[in-house]
């Protein structure tokens, strides 16, 4: 059984709540940089789950996703209890290569953005064209 989906779609953007938890800051009681990459990481999880069949699916072709690049751009710190929206764009493939836009956002504002470039690879490493 399927855990229910909490983010949805507008036009081609997939949008994901996400609320910070005390568990995600530091001892200033801002977001710990780290806990972004995990944002985003849910992000473009959800938004494979819903467009298309997720990393499950993938996996049973003996595919997977791996970040190969990753520029990001702190901008705003946010605090406990602020609710964020991760917003991610697929923008292109090339090839085995998909090219990713992402941004967290609290109240419309922008706190952190990320470019990101990930592969499509088999399970022995080597790259694959991600399927249709």
């Amino acid at each position: 059984m399927t855990q229910p989906f909490a983010g949805d779609f507008e036009g081609r953007e997939h949008r994901l709540p996400v609320r910070v938890y005390y568990e995600d800051t530091d001892f200033t009681g801002l977001v710990y940089h780290a806990n972004y990459l995990r944002y985003f990481e849910r992000g473009r999880s959800d938004f494979l789950r819903l467009a298309f069949s997720g990393h499950a699916e993938l996996m049973s072709h003996d595919l997977a996703f791996v970040v190969v690049r990753m520029t990001i751009d702190f901008v705003k710190g946010a605090r406990i209890d602020d609710a964020l929206l991760v917003r991610t764009s697929y923008d292109r493939v090339k090839g085995p290569r998909l090219f990713i836009s992402q941004r967290i956002e609290r109240d419309g504002e922008v706190v952190c953005r990320a470019e990101v470039e990930a592969a499509c690879i088999d399970l022995n490493g080597r790259p694959k064209r991600p399927p249709k």
